[in-house]
């Protein structure tokens, strides 16, 4: 899936809870999608939690 689909995705998704869930929804389901994608880029290397943090130890 390249990062334009997975855009169009939780674009749709974050439409779909706005629309049927009203405001509270669509901002749980943001903070959700927000943290989903930090942990996926720690988890895939794309990002340095230290480095996020300040702390650099080198």
């Amino acid at each position: 899936m390249t990062t334009t689909q997975t855009g169009l995705l939780t674009g749709l998704l974050l439409g779909l809870a706005a629309a049927f869930g009203g405001f509270g929804a669509f901002v749980v389901v943001l903070v959700l999608g927000a943290l989903g994608l930090l942990a996926g880029r720690v988890l895939d290397g794309k990002l340095d939690l230290a480095q996020l943090v300040g702390r650099d130890r080198g």
